[in-house]
């Protein structure tokens, strides 16, 4: 059975993506995912203010596990086996450390999410597992479908 990484950042891009993989299921591929969410690290400004880093954890986890609700909902609906995982850091990095970690053959993810901004600057993460991961990518481009016929 194939262990696939699900990166999910709330981006319908990102859901595009655990939808791709569950077809792929439905399509007889054996496989169980890890569901994984990394929120960036906190800035100088939170960790001043802040003054407690159980508080910036514990918000940070509250977040990466809102996030993933959705894609949770889809692959309870599925009944696949999953388990899911939040990290904080650099989130190319981080999703690096949980393909080793988790024994990782595939990664599945959307092409582009919230960070459009910072991903300008530094090279988006799908991109950089692209060039960067020890297994395959496949990266999901979201597609705006038309209802018009």
């Amino acid at each position: 059975m194939l262990r696939i990484l699900l990166p999910v950042d709330g981006s319908e891009a990102s859901l595009d993506a655990v939808r791709h993989a569950l077809r792929l299921a439905a399509e007889g591929l054996a496989a169980s995912y890890v569901l994984a969410n990394v929120q960036e690290p906190a800035t100088l400004y939170e960790l001043v203010t802040a003054h407690d880093p159980d508080v910036l954890q514990r918000v940070s986890a509250g977040a990466g596990a809102h996030l993933l609700q959705p894609a949770e909902a889809l692959l309870r609906a599925a009944g696949v086996p999953w388990q899911r995982e939040i990290a904080s850091g650099e989130p190319a990095h981080v999703l690096a450390e949980m393909i080793e970690r988790h024994a990782i053959d595939a990664v599945v993810m959307g092409s582009r999410g919230h960070g459009a901004a910072r991903s300008a600057v530094s090279g988006s993460v799908s991109h950089w597992l692209l060039t960067h991961a020890p297994v395959p990518v496949t990266v999901v481009r979201h597609v705006v479908r038309s209802d018009v016929e």
